[in-house]
């Protein structure tokens, strides 16, 4: 077993180097693949949740439009309450005063962006009507 911890050592060392590359789905497969060969590896959780946050921000809706939902990693169907709960537990990890990992202030802007637009009523409406509208018109 302790082999496998050295080589998760590794694949995060990897990963994390591929986050300050700016390569955060390749960093995401490193991450995933410590996490596999050492479940108990420290930091894993935040390293992939700033993975996540980003990749999500980078593959935009219809061109131009962020994924909120994606960014927050929540259902579009998601209440209020849910959506709520889920930026709260998404702020503890990827607050830059805990997470130093590379792009984890800037994921971490991200999803107080994503939780402004979608826990107002109002934005998160013009926001789905956005949506919607794009996917008519996409060929």
């Amino acid at each position: 077993m302790e082999c496998n911890k050295e080589e998760a050592v590794r694949a995060r060392g990897i990963a994390e180097q591929k986050m300050q590359n700016g390569d955060f789905e390749g960093a995401k497969k490193f991450a995933l693949k410590a996490q596999k060969l050492f479940p108990e590896l420290e930091n894993i959780p935040q390293l992939l949740t700033v993975c996540n946050v980003h990749y999500c921000a980078k593959n935009k809706l219809f061109g131009s439009e962020m994924d909120w939902y994606g960014i927050l990693q929540i259902k579009q169907s998601a209440d209020e309450t849910s959506i709520k709960k889920q930026y709260r537990k998404l702020a503890l990890l990827l607050h830059p005063d805990k997470n130093k990992f590379a792009g984890a202030e800037a994921a971490f802007k991200l999803i107080g962006e994503a939780n402004r637009v979608l826990s107002d009523q109002m934005n998160r409406s013009q926001y789905d009507l956005k949506c919607k509208i794009s996917v008519k018109t996409a060929p």
